[in-house]
């Protein structure tokens, strides 16, 4: 049974629907990432999840329980927002402490000067402490527990808030961006500092970012959302190498996927410029349109040879162990991008012409409604042949 589930969870804001029927379930200890573009809507499903919005209709199941009209502070879930939200106005140990006071503490038993004096008092705050300082250690951030959120680093307020909601040991964990304020090489760093606190909490977590590196590099699967809808949730490798929608497969993928378009031509064969490359495994109409999905680096640059599409170089970026090339197709004048390493690239520069080939194999075909669309490489197909000769 899943630890959490999320069906055909819907939410508007005045005529604007921010949420379409989306679905989504996460198994015991199971990361998921919530990644697409701003204003796709990734962090309204986060708030109601959270019990911080309320969705138009759907249902939200946590370990077996129905919580779709339960209030936030009753679904044992942990949020760590982009901005921490850490008080101020006291230390880290007195942060972390939060949600522990608040759970285990009578009203009674926090009023000051009152609260030593309540029965059992004394040694529930000795508990809190004790459990504070635990998290504070296993975090590495025992040293801090003295400070206040203003003399701290970026990296330590955000271990901080992370340790603030792994105290509680919720049944779910959310965060929302929770990197954005760091720089770089800290968020780099930050990345495998969560996946390892997720790993020892072992509850579902779902992760909402922007920042696809992030989504695929740590999560178990990652759920593409794109304008409300959630368009696909597999493994970080299915996303990318099987994607099943177009805006799927240009939103995931550095340098961005070629996009090229074509249309259906005899007996349900796809030509890549003038080669004949691919066959649609189901018959479309003649002439119906479609889009061809190349990844760079299965694009070929070819210096000389009759196969391959001509193509002449825009502009070449040097990445060290790698190179981009722009490059501007002859024949239809769009440009294709090749990722291609340093001794293939040597000697590109802007204005070179070259062809540029791939293997069908590697080819994803998408129909008009941007759906993926099964096909299968020619039998004798040049491009293929150029790709591997």
């Amino acid at each position: 049974m899943s630890a959490l589930t999320l069906t055909n969870i819907q939410k508007s804001f005045g005529g604007n629907q921010i949420l379409k029927s989306v679905s989504l379930d996460a198994q015991p200890g199971e990361f998921i990432a919530l990644v697409g573009p701003s204003g796709c809507g990734k962090s309204t499903l986060l708030r109601i999840l959270a019990g911080l919005e309320s969705a138009d209709s759907g249902e939200i199941v946590i370990d077996g329980r129905n919580v779709s009209r339960v209030q936030a502070a009753d679904r044992n879930v942990a949020m760590v927002f982009q901005s921490y939200a850490l008080y101020p106005h006291l230390t880290a140990a007195q942060n972390i402490a939060v949600p522990l006071v608040m759970r285990r503490l009578t009203r009674a038993q926090r009023i000051p000067f009152v609260a030593p004096l309540m029965p059992g008092q004394r040694k529930a705050v000795a508990a809190i402490h004790r459990d504070v300082r635990e998290m504070a250690t296993s975090l590495k951030i025992d040293h801090l527990l003295d400070r206040k959120p203003g003399q701290m680093s970026g990296g330590q307020r955000q271990r901080v808030a992370l340790a603030r909601a792994m105290v509680r040991r919720p049944a779910v964990f959310l965060m929302d961006e929770p990197l954005s304020n760091l720089d770089a090489n800290l968020r780099v760093h930050a990345r495998g500092e969560i996946v390892e606190m997720h790993r020892r909490a072992s509850v579902p977590t779902v992760y909402v970012t922007h920042d696809q590196a992030e989504a695929l590099s740590m999560a178990d699967r990652v759920a593409v959302m794109i304008g409300g809808s959630l368009l696909q949730l597999a493994p970080p490798q299915v996303i990318y190498d099987n994607p099943q929608h177009v805006e799927v497969a240009k939103f995931v993928g550095q340098p961005r996927i070629n996009l090229i378009a074509s249309r259906v031509e005899a007996k349900g064969a796809i030509a890549l410029g003038a080669e004949r490359c691919v066959l649609l495994d189901r018959a479309l109409p003649v002439d119906t349109p479609v889009t061809l999905g190349i990844r760079p680096e299965f694009v070929r640059v070819l210096r000389s040879g009759a196969s391959g599409l001509p193509a002449r170089v825009e502009r070449v970026e040097f990445l060290g162990s790698e190179i981009i090339a722009y490059c501007r197709l002859d024949a239809i004048g769009e440009t294709m991008i090749a990722k291609v390493t340093p001794a293939e690239g040597a000697g590109l520069a802007a204005g070179t012409a070259v062809r540029l080939s791939t293997a069908a194999e590697h080819i994803f075909v998408f129909g008009a409604d941007g759906a993926r669309l099964a096909a299968a490489p020619l039998v004798e197909n040049p491009v293929r042949e150029a790709a591997h000769g």
